[in-house]
C-alpha cells in the first residue's frame, strides 16, 4: 500500500526536474556493488587467501579501512578530490554534510550530491584496501590505523583531483582514465609496493610457504570482486545509458578473456592448472580494462584481456623471481603486477585502442580523445600520438606521487609507532595482535592456545598453525590467555 505525501510536502523538493530516478537509483546501485567488493568482497578474499594465523588481521584491516575512509571523506576528502580548485592538482577541503549541498545536482549527472559522495567514497575505500593487500602478515594494526587516514588525505586526493575532477590539471589536458585504471589501481599498485618496501618482509618462513587457508572462501571473495566490478565501471558513466550496457560487456569479457589466459599459460608452463593463478589472471582483467571499459570496443576488450592475462603473468612468474630488486620487496598478494602493470596496460590500451565517438559519450569534443590506431585511419596521427603521450604522462605522474608521497606518509608513522609487528607477535599472528583467531577448532569451540598442557614438567602452547611451541614464561602464559 502506498503511502501519501504530506499535503504540505512539494514533490520538487525530493525529486526536482533535473532529477532522472532512473540515473539516481542506478548510481545508487553501481555505489553498492562497488562497496560489496570491499566488504565482504576483499574481507573474504584476503581472509582465505593468506595464512591462518593472519585471517582475522587481514580482513580487520579491510573492515577497518572501509569504515576510517568513510569518516574522512565526508568531513573532507570528497571536496578536496572533486570541489573547489586549490591548485591545478588539488581541491579545497570541505564537509559534506550540509543537506543543501548534498540535494543540490552532481557534476555531470542528473541526481543530487548525495549520491555521488557515496559512489565516490567506496572507490576511495577499495583503494585503500588494495594497498593493504600488500603488506599483509606483518604490517603492525596501529601504524595501519594512521596510515589510512593520511594516505587519502595526502596521496588519493590528490591523484583524483587531478585525473578526475573537471577543474583538475589532468583532466583538462584530456587523459582518458574510464573508471580508475590511475587513480585507484596504478595508485594503489605503486603505494602497496612502497608501503611493504618500508614495513619490511614477512618472516622468512611465511614468505617461502604462505599456503591459503581456505581456497573457497577466497573464490568467495573473488567472484564477489568480479560481479562488483558491475557497478565498478558501470557505474562511471554516471547514468544508466547505452555506454554503461558497453562498459559492463566490455568488462566481463575481458575479465573471462584474461583469466583463460593465464591458466593456459600456468598449464603450458607449469603443467597444473592453478586456482590461484586463475584469481590473478581474473583480476589483472578487471583492472586492464578499467581506464577503457566504456570507450573501446568489444574485440578490444577481449585483445586486452588476452594482454592482462600474459604481461602481468610474465612480470610476475619470471621478472620478478629474477630480479633482486624486485625480490627485497615482499608484496604480498603480488599488488605491483596485478594493480600497477594490469592498470598501466589498461591506460597504454585506451591510449591505443579508445573510439573516437564512443569518447564523445563521456568527454566533450569528438576530435580531442582519438585512440592512436583510430587517428592512423583518420590521418591524424599527431593528435593519437598526444592522446598516447598523455596516458604515459598520467602513469608516470601518478608513479612519482604515490612512491613520494606514500614514501614521506610511512616515515611519519615511524616517529610514532613501528610499522611492523615484533618478531614475536608475528610467530603468533591473530591473537598477539588481535586476542582473536579465525577458526577455533578444538572441543566446543575452545582455543587450545589458551591453555597449559604439562608434558614432563615443561608448559607447551599451541601456535596458530598447529605446531607445539616451546615454553613461555608465566608472564607469557598470562598475556596469551
Amino acid at each position: 500500500m502506498a503511502i501519501p505525501l504530506p499535503s504540505n510536502l512539494d514533490p520538487s523538493l525530493t525529486a526536482p526536474d533535473w532529477m532522472n530516478k532512473a540515473d539516481n537509483a542506478w548510481q545508487l546501485t553501481a555505489a553498492t556493488l562497488v562497496g560489496l567488493q570491499s566488504v565482504p568482497g576483499l574481507i573474504l578474499l584476503y581472509g582465505g587467501a593468506v595464512k591462518k594465523k593472519w585471517a582475522v588481521n587481514s580482513a580487520f584491516m579491510a573492515l577497518y579501512a572501509f569504515a576510517c575512509v568513510l569518516f574522512c571523506w565526508v568531513l573532507w576528502g570528497y571536496r578536496m578530490s572533486f570541489g573547489d580548485r586549490l591548485v591545478g592538482f588539488w581541491g579545497k577541503a570541505g564537509a559534506t554534510l550540509d543537506e543543501n549541498y548534498l540535494f543540490d545536482q552532481a557534476y555531470g549527472g542528473f541526481f543530487p550530491n548525495a549520491t555521488m559522495v557515496y559512489f565516490q567514497f567506496a572507490f576511495a575505500a577499495i583503494t585503500l584496501i588494495l594497498i593493504a593487500g600488500a603488506v599483509l602478515g606483518r604490517m603492525n594494526f596501529y601504524a595501519w590505523m594512521l596510515f589510512v587516514p593520511l594516505w587519502l588525505t595526502f596521496s588519493y586526493t590528490f591523484t583524483a583531483f587531478s585525473i578526475w575532477s573537471p577543474k583538475g590539471f589532468f583532466s583538462k589536458m584530456g587523459i582518458i582514465d574510464f573508471a580508475g585504471g590511475f587513480v585507484i589501481h596504478l595508485a594503489s599498485g605503486v603505494a602497496g609496493f612502497t608501503a611493504a618496501y618500508w614495513v619490511g618482509p614477512r618472516l622468512n618462513k611465511d614468505r617461502e610457504r604462505f599456503p591459503p587457508n581456505n581456497i573457497l572462501i577466497m573464490l568467495a571473495g573473488a567472484g564477489l570482486l568480479w560481479l562488483g566490478w558491475t557497478g565498478f565501471n558501470g557505474g562511471a558513466p554516471v547514468a544508466a545509458n547505452m555506454e554503461t550496457s558497453l562498459a559492463i560487456l566490455n568488462t566481463h569479457v575481458c575479465t573471462a578473456t584474461s583469466l583463460l589466459t593465464w591458466v593456459i599459460l600456468d598449464v603450458l608452463f607449469f603443467r597444473k592448472p592453478s586456482v590461484i593463478g586463475a584469481v590473478q589472471g581474473m583480476t589483472t582483467g578487471l583492472v586492464c580494462i578499467t581506464p577503457a571499459a566504456g570507450v573501446v570496443q568489444g574485440w578490444a576488450a577481449l585483445l586486452m584481456g588476452i594482454f592482462s592475462g600474459s604481461l602481468p603473468w610474465f612480470t610476475m612468474m619470471v621478472v620478478h623471481k629474477r630480479s633482486k630488486l624486485l625480490q627485497k620487496v615482499d608484496d604480498t598478494m603480488a599488488i605491483l603486477h596485478t594493480h600497477a602493470i594490469a592498470g598501466s596496460l589498461g591506460g597504454i590500451c585506451a591510449g591505443l585502442f579508445a573510439v573516437p565517438k564512443l569518447n564523445s559519450f563521456m568527454y566533450s569534443g569528438y576530435f580531442r580523445y582519438i585512440g592512436l590506431f583510430y587517428s592512423l585511419q583518420m590521418k591524424d596521427v599527431k593528435t593519437g600520438l598526444r592522446q598516447l603521450g598523455i596516458q604515459c604522462l598520467g602513469i608516470l605522474f601518478v608513479v612519482i606521487i604515490n612512491v613520494l608521497v606514500t614514501s614521506l606518509i610511512c616515515l611519519a608513522i615511524r616517529l610514532i609507532v613501528p610499522l611492523r609487528m615484533s618478531e614475536e607477535d608475528m610467530e603468533i599472528g591473530d591473537e598477539a595482535a588481535h586476542g582473536e583467531e579465525a577458526y577455533a577448532i578444538w572441543g566446543q569451540g575452545d582455543k587450545l592456545e589458551t591453555s597449559i598442557s604439562k608434558y614432563n614438567g615443561n608448559s607447551y602452547y599451541e601456535d596458530a598453525e598447529g605446531g607445539a611451541k616451546k615454553k613461555k614464561t608465566a608472564g607469557q602464559v598470562e598475556m596469551m590467555a
